[in-house]
């Protein structure tokens, strides 16, 4: 999202309300430390040093670090973690820490432990600052006591400052990073390195205190460290720069990463380092420069940059002996696939996997080079997405996301999102609605079947849905909050949207509340449901679509999806939806997902893909970028900034594994799930699912006279099969004829399952491999 104006922003907490991933941890021995000069600058860099002897390695030593921002751990002069810390915070008050088993790195005798800390020293949309620069380490296990506090040597690290104009936008707190090798103190973090004349820590005091408050333990993974690696456009080293000369390097796809260089120069000469991302969502990202001294020297930038391309701008008598990336992110899996005879799905399912990937860290991102927030729209299209294509570690950060939400809830109790924010406080209505309704927090649980995180952000959800009110005629009174904001594009029935979100909502509550068993409650949402449905079509129904009577632009494609993802429009209006959504292409690609889930839900599923290759054909065939962008295209075709690689966009993942290859949970957590392909005109098509009962596979081969689907059910679990039905006469499990001409045979292989839909014919299975055939006769054959 790309908002224009800065807005100051008063963190209020609700008090007695805070909620954490896990329980707070503030029986801390080990004190906050820092730098006795620092002067809480923004953009400050910050060396410490612990020595100690060890008589014996113990087998489990887990230490605990927080730091205000971010930090590097070495234990040896080995590299234990790259990029350690959270952005702050959980809630407007505490802080994260993080749990790392530095065990395998300790040795019997002398060791030492350094840690490179950033502080960013300033608020963005993703990040709270606190106002005041602090480091805390506590490692307590059997023959090892290691606790921060005046013991500790520590200096500033001057060689890193800010980089000149143009500086990043007011939404990152992070600064772009200026590194002056003149200025360095050498192989600090090495055991042999002296630190005697270093400065001697100074105490803050103890856990909890003022700034930082409360400690929670770090929800997500560490982050995954790929190592260095070459760029792909094969190099030729060593460069001889004989003028200023300008080296584009790159990359496979786009990726988060610090960059590299390995050179030999003169003293003072500066080495600029760029993506072809820096202004790629309309405002300046970050980007680094190296001050060189004189000599052979490498160097590493720290902060991430993202882009396709790495831009060295090197000057004339520097001689280039290598360049290289690290990539870094999300310690996740790709776990979940797709694969299908139509090389547009491909593509689109895979652009949407890197968009996915891209904007994923200390939290779900709209974009990784314009904000790096946590914008909730986005979120819910991201986490559905998740489900399908990453490992299950993927949901913990939908789950962090989930309680920060909540754990920001103003005393108001409005919601408002990105958060953590220290910029920003703003409430987008329909974002809101979206958070915590049926595709926000009730889809983490069917796919998580977490029933805890349910319980513990229950009473925020009701909370904020207590605000929304119901007009004389039915329907939802208006609410402004901070930012009117339905999507990006034009002709948007915003009556009707909000409605529709907010249906969405009780629906997610409702089913909140049956499963903690609030019987108050379900009576309270059952009724309003059965309310709004019925105004909603009294006043807004026109016989061929859905539109406010005060509303005067083009009938909003938008509104007639979200009135069928909700359940808000029966059967029976489809036909007139269907032509709708045939003329109509309002939507951006955020709402498109809706638009396109709308359509497979009503059985046009061939339709939805062919929209699908009008409506996204010109970034997906784009082979200049692996993700998708924010608008229909780039330049005056994006929405806000138009980023090229914005987490909205990725629905059809989501889609064409859930739709196409028929993959979705019928009971939370997949205990009972489903397999029901929509072939929707596709020869064949395969889906993996890594879902928290274990990996589901389904592959369909769709012929004129036979239908094929091969199916892998984990263990302890059941499957739903839907073969579509399609005039077939037989089907055989495994070989063994189960259903002839409407009639199931033998229930001890796979049995009935009973359902309404006339479009499919279901068995029921257990855990194992499934083969299904479903073949015609010859007088049906042509």
């Amino acid at each position: 999202m790309n908002i224009v104006k800065t807005l100051k922003f008063v963190a209020i907490l609700n008090i007695g309300l805070i909620f954490s991933l896990s329980a707070q941890v503030n029986n801390w021995q080990a004190k906050w430390i820092t730098d006795p000069n620092t002067q809480n600058a923004s953009n400050t860099w910050y060396n410490f040093r612990k020595d100690f002897t060890l008589e014996k390695v113990p087998t489990n030593v887990i230490a605990k670090i927080a730091v205000d921002s971010k930090y590097w751990l070495w234990i040896n002069g080995e590299m234990v973690v790259f990029e350690g810390g959270l952005k702050r915070g959980p809630n407007p008050k505490d802080t994260y820490y993080d749990e790392v088993n530095i065990s395998s790195y300790l040795k019997e005798g002398k060791n030492s432990i350094s840690v490179l800390a950033w502080y960013f020293g300033k608020d963005g949309f993703s990040h709270i600052s606190s106002g005041k620069f602090g480091f805390i380490f506590e490692c307590i296990a059997p023959q090892i006591k290691i606790l921060s506090d005046d013991s500790w040597r520590v200096i500033e690290n001057t060689a890193y400052g800010s980089c000149p104009e143009p500086f990043p936008n007011f939404r990152l707190s992070e600064s772009s990073i200026r590194f002056d090798a003149r200025q360095d103190v050498g192989l600090w973090y090495k055991p042999e390195f002296n630190v005697a004349k270093w400065r001697t820590a100074k105490v803050l005091g103890t856990v909890p205190m003022a700034p930082w408050n409360n400690l929670v333990l770090r929800p997500i993974p560490l982050f995954k460290d790929f190592g260095l690696k070459a760029f792909t456009n094969n190099l030729k080293f060593p460069i001889e720069c004989k003028t200023d000369t300008i080296i584009t390097c790159q990359l496979p796809a786009n990726l988060q990463i610090t960059p590299y260089l390995k050179v030999e120069a003169a003293d003072g000469q500066i080495i600029e380092i760029k993506t072809d991302n820096l202004r790629g969502g309309s405002q300046v990202n970050m980007y680094a420069q190296y001050v060189s001294r004189k000599g052979q020297q490498e160097y590493e930038s720290y902060g991430w940059i993202n882009g396709h391309k790495v831009i060295y701008t090197i000057p004339k008598g520097v001689k280039v002996l290598d360049l290289k990336y690290r990539e870094t992110g999300y310690n996740t899996e790709f776990s979940g696939s797709f694969s299908s005879s139509d090389v547009f799905l491909n593509n689109i399912w895979q652009k949407s996997l890197r968009t996915l990937y891209v904007t994923m860290r200390d939290n779900y991102m709209d974009c990784p080079d314009r904000e790096r927030a946590q914008w909730w729209g986005d979120e819910v299209n991201e986490g559905g997405e998740a489900f399908y294509a990453l490992d299950t570690k993927s949901s913990l950060l939908f789950k962090k996301g989930m309680y920060e939400l909540i754990g920001w809830q103003k005393k108001d109790n409005t919601l408002f999102s990105p958060v953590p924010a220290g910029n920003w406080d703003l409430e987008l209505p329909c974002q809101m609605l979206t958070s915590i309704g049926y595709y926000g927090f009730w889809n983490y649980y069917q796919y998580t079947g977490d029933k805890q995180t349910i319980a513990d952000l229950y009473d925020g959800v009701r909370k904020y849905l207590k605000i929304w009110k119901i007009n004389e005629k039915g329907t939802l009174v208006f609410r402004n909050g901070g930012w009117i904001w339905g999507d990006w594009g034009k002709n948007k029935d915003m009556e009707l949207i909000f409605n529709s979100l907010y249906y969405m909502a009780l629906k997610g509550s409702y089913n909140m509340a049956v499963l903690l068993e609030k019987q108050d409650d379900i009576k309270e949402y059952s009724q309003a449901m059965i309310n709004l449905k019925l105004s909603f079509n009294k006043n807004f129904w026109t016989g061929i679509a859905y539109r406010d009577p005060n509303y005067s632009g083009l009938t909003d494609d938008r509104v007639q999806a979200l009135a069928v993802v909700s359940g808000l429009a029966d059967t029976e209006k489809y036909p007139a939806i269907f032509e709708v959504l045939k003329t109509q292409e309002n939507a951006s690609p955020y709402m498109e997902k809706y638009v396109l889930e709308a359509l497979f839900q009503m059985g046009y599923g061939e339709y939805a893909i062919e929209r699908m290759k009008k409506r996204f054909g010109e970034m997906v065939n784009n082979p200049n970028y692996t993700t998708l962008f924010e608008g229909w295209g780039i330049g005056n075709k994006g929405y806000g900034g138009g980023t090229t690689n914005h987490a909205w966009s990725g629905g059809a993942l989501t889609i064409l594994s859930q739709y196409l290859c028929g993959i979705a949970p019928l009971e939370p957590g997949y205990s009972v799930f489903q397999i029901a392909p929509q072939p929707s005109g596709i020869e064949k098509a395969s889906a993996t699912v890594q879902s928290v009962k274990g990996e589901i596979k389904s592959s369909f081969v769709n012929k004129t006279n036979k239908f094929e689907l091969n199916v892998e059910v984990p263990a302890g679990t059941e499957a739903v099969i839907a073969i579509p039905d399609n005039g077939y006469n037989s089907i055989e499990v495994n070989g063994k004829k189960v259903w002839i001409k409407g009639q199931f045979l033998d229930k001890k292989i796979v049995s009935k399952y009973n359902s309404q839909s006339e479009n499919n014919i279901k068995f029921i299975v257990k855990g194992g491999v499934w083969k299904f055939t479903a073949t015609k006769n010859n007088q049906n054959q042509k």
